[in-house]
């Protein structure tokens, strides 16, 4: 009973920042910086995360200025939440998120490439689109397992995005996501988003849930140096799970806590 009545508390301030959030890209948005609008989706995220009660942490050097394309396992819908509270970047996401209650808006709104996953042709326009992004000097973000997936063991890496990097020699950042109990520091299954659950069930599930912490762990800049794009893919999927796995091959190991970020963006 204790656990529903929290869970409806955080959810009407979950929507009243759903609202602002809407009203700030509608309003503000197109009278804003790119470097302006870096710092206004940090700072709703951030604050997004504190309502929804998860603890933020990360270890590694973050990037703070593009061309970059970032790349990460994918878990939850919390993702793309969670990136943005350290490294605000647009985001490469299958089409159905556009249609996504509430949020969709806000997605699309924030800059979003949409891609339909099951199309080639359509997989070769946004590569196209997201080298143009590149060259214009964006941080871009992308979830090459194509689906959510259980954390800690990765699934098959599909390579067609990096190919924006390849044409753009931009370097790639390997992200790990992970969620933990903070009680516990054990995987926390709370917000993995798999199988036959509903967003908005697992949205609820999390809102009722304490002590979550999302934690992530950037590894070392890469180029492409010569490497086809499935060479890369695969490196990228062995390098991540490394830091899944405890390892951290990073310019600066010092974990640091959602207060302790300090990020100057460009």
């Amino acid at each position: 009973m204790l656990k529903g009545l929290k869970a409806l508390g955080r959810l009407l301030s979950v929507l009243a920042h759903v609202l602002d959030g809407r009203r700030t890209l509608r309003k503000a948005f197109p009278h804003l910086s790119p470097g302006e609008r870096q710092q206004a989706v940090l700072a709703w995220s951030r604050q997004m995360l504190q309502i929804m009660g998860v603890e933020l942490h990360m270890m590694g050097a973050v990037p703070t200025a593009g061309p970059m394309l970032v790349v990460s396992n994918h878990i939850s819908w919390l993702d793309i939440l969670v990136i943005n509270a350290v490294c605000p970047a647009h985001f490469v996401s299958k089409s159905g998120v556009r249609h996504w209650p509430l949020v969709g808006e806000l997605v699309s709104s924030a800059g979003t490439l949409f891609i339909e996953r099951e199309s080639r042709r359509d997989a070769m326009r946004v590569v196209h689109r997201m080298a143009e992004r590149l060259t214009e000097g964006d941080i871009l973000a992308v979830f090459p397992e194509g689906t959510t997936g259980p954390g800690q063991v990765l699934l098959p890496f599909h390579a067609n995005l990096l190919q924006a990097a390849i044409s753009t020699d931009t370097p790639i950042k390997p992200v790990a996501l992970s969620y933990l109990d903070a009680m516990t520091g054990h995987p926390s299954p709370v917000p993995v988003y798999v199988g036959d659950t509903t967003l908005l069930a697992s949205i609820w599930r999390t809102l009722k849930a304490s002590d979550i912490q999302a934690r992530v762990t950037f590894g070392l800049k890469e180029y492409a140096q010569g490497r086809d794009r499935r060479t890369w893919a695969a490196h990228l999927r062995s390098d991540i799970q490394t830091l899944l796995d405890g390892g951290v091959p990073s310019e600066d190991t010092r974990p640091a806590s959602l207060d302790e970020l300090d990020l100057t963006l460009g």
